[in-house]
């Protein structure tokens, strides 16, 4: 009587000993940035804060500022605001106002005055010049605003012999632009009010390359006419 063969039986291997999770200590690296990375979170986050609720004192045009104009305290008023970040751009009281410092550019009334406004007399790129103006004048043309200069010639006269009623040359007179966009430093009104007509002189802070015509207009025979810039008038 034959017996089957018995099986070869497989010894499984043991398993390798269960790794045991250790609590990070105080020297392990990762956990040291992990605790300077919070820390300057927390701190930015702070700063930022802080910076954002923080109200600074600093000056705004009380009226219109316009270049050329030296200014003075009376000049201004001084307001709370927030400013961020932004406080290098503004003039701020504390600081006071610069010794015989000059407007630059045109500073509306209201509006915080930006530390470039003001400046010394030799920065400015433009010249006050008095212009006569013999028509009526928008209600807004005010200090401040900006203005398109126009010169309107005088029409010529009518040659001897000519006919009753004949046009001089081949037409009325054309304007001719002289400057855009040019500032209204100051409005003299004369014995009357802005109506057709009446005396007044126009003071406009013109650019420098733009003065030949501007002078050459105003010693001249024909008339200057003022156009608000952006709106009707």
């Amino acid at each position: 009587m034959t017996t089957t063969a018995e099986r070869p039986v497989r010894v499984q291997p043991a398993p390798p000993p269960a790794v045991r999770l250790r609590r990070p200590g105080w020297k392990d690296p990762r956990l040291l940035v992990g605790i300077v990375v919070v820390a300057l979170s927390v701190a930015l986050g702070s700063w930022a804060v802080s910076t954002a609720s923080r109200t600074v004192t600093v000056y705004a045009a009380g009226a219109a500022l316009t270049p050329g104009t030296t200014v003075t305290a009376a000049d201004l008023r001084a307001v709370e605001v927030r400013l961020g970040t932004q406080t290098d751009s503004y003039l701020l009281v504390a600081d006071g106002l610069p010794d015989e410092a000059v407007v630059l550019r045109t500073v509306a009334a209201g509006e915080l005055v930006p530390a470039s406004s003001l400046g010394a007399a030799a920065d400015l790129a433009v010249r006050a010049v008095a212009v006569p103006v013999t028509t009526g004048l928008s209600e807004r043309i005010v200090a401040g605003a900006a203005v398109d200069v126009w010169y309107v010639p005088e029409a010529a006269t009518p040659t001897a012999g000519a006919e009753p009623g004949a046009a001089a040359g081949d037409g009325p007179p054309q304007p001719e632009p002289l400057v855009e966009g040019v500032t209204v430093a100051q409005v003299d009104e004369g014995e009357g009010t802005l109506v057709v007509g009446g005396p007044t002189t126009v003071h406009l802070l013109v650019g420098v390359d733009d003065l030949p015509a501007v002078l050459a207009a105003v010693a001249g025979d024909g008339t200057i006419a003022l156009v608000p810039v952006g709106a009707a008038g």
